[in-house]
């Protein structure tokens, strides 16, 4: 016990439709929680999953290890990033262990690895599988990463711990949390990263395929682009900047074939009339759009969410 790390951890494990392979993923991390920690807990967010996944956790804990687990429900599937917001407030920990998904493609000792270097003056450190990441990730951390201001190289991260100065100084800067990744790259704390050789541990082929998670990461992933990125604004910017073109283009050729033709009566005027018009109205847009990015940069909306109860399992 004496030689054992005394700060106090916490675990937050992401569920939903994970039967397959939480018990796995609890085997895992849970031992070696236990093996170098006097205390921590483990809090499990089930995100309203309609398998298995809650009884593959009762009887992981009834079978195996001494560590209290605490099942977080959610009333209804809110996805990654709110059902994790709800666990991280649970936490008491002063360090807080992310886990977005429970694949267990790690050896234990790489969260030792991660906490080891969080202790080095690193608030938070996130850990890469080495490996070749979706082209759909890929595009959307490039255009990410072009167009805001954030100086952060993301990556598609498997977990990360949190110091309790992060969270603390995340609650004072938002008063929600839409995209974690962003807003603690935005946090102005030292971040690290750290990259493992991923092992399959029998989970080949197996990943997290709900229509309904693949639905909800789209709209994140566009939600992120807009709160987090300016690319609304330099898109409307080009289009305004395209309509003027277009404008002074027919505005030129609407003279000429005043000048060179015989229009019928008016269809200069209107032709004129339409352009500017139309050059006007994308001006005004983008104004809009800049007032709308400076207000999304003061405040967020608040995203709520809601759990229909909290269950303790102990031996």
């Amino acid at each position: 016990m004496e030689s054992k790390e005394k700060n106090f951890v916490s675990v937050v494990i992401y569920v939903h439709n994970a039967e397959k392979w939480i018990a796995n993923f609890l085997s895992t991390v849970i031992p070696v929680v236990e093996e170098y920690f006097e205390h921590a807990e483990v809090i499990c967010v089930d995100d309203h999953s309609d398998d298995g996944s809650v009884e593959q956790i009762k009887a992981f804990r009834t079978s195996e290890g001494n560590l209290s687990i605490s099942v977080l429900h959610m009333s209804y599937f809110h996805g990654v990033e709110a059902a994790m917001n709800a666990g991280v407030e649970l936490s008491i920990g002063d360090f807080v262990f992310e886990f977005d998904s429970p694949i267990p493609d790690f050896d234990g000792q790489e969260i030792m690895r991660v906490y080891r270097r969080a202790l080095q003056g690193y608030d938070i450190v996130t850990a890469v599988p080495k490996q070749r990441q979706r082209l759909t990730s890929q595009l959307f951390y490039k255009v990410f990463c072009h167009f805001t201001e954030i100086a952060a190289n993301m990556h598609t991260e498997r977990f990360r711990i949190l110091s309790r100065r992060v969270i603390n100084r995340i609650d004072s800067m938002n008063k929600a949390v839409p995209y974690r990744k962003a807003v603690y790259a935005n946090c102005g704390l030292k971040m690290d990263t750290i990259v493992y050789q991923p092992i399959e541990k029998g989970l080949a082929g197996k990943k997290m395929t709900d229509r309904e998670e693949r639905k909800y990461r789209k709209g994140l992933a566009l939600k992120a682009l807009i709160l987090y990125t300016d690319v609304g604004y330099k898109f409307g910017v080009g289009m305004t900047v395209f309509m003027m073109l277009v404008s002074i283009a027919v505005a030129v050729y609407s003279l000429a074939i005043y000048a060179l033709a015989r229009p019928v009566a008016g269809w200069t005027t209107t032709i004129l009339f339409f352009s500017v018009a139309f050059f006007g109205l994308f001006a005004i847009l983008t104004i809009v759009i800049k007032y709308l990015q400076m207000l999304v940069e003061l405040v967020f909306r608040r995203k709520r969410y809601s759990f229909e109860s909290i269950e303790k399992l102990t031996k």
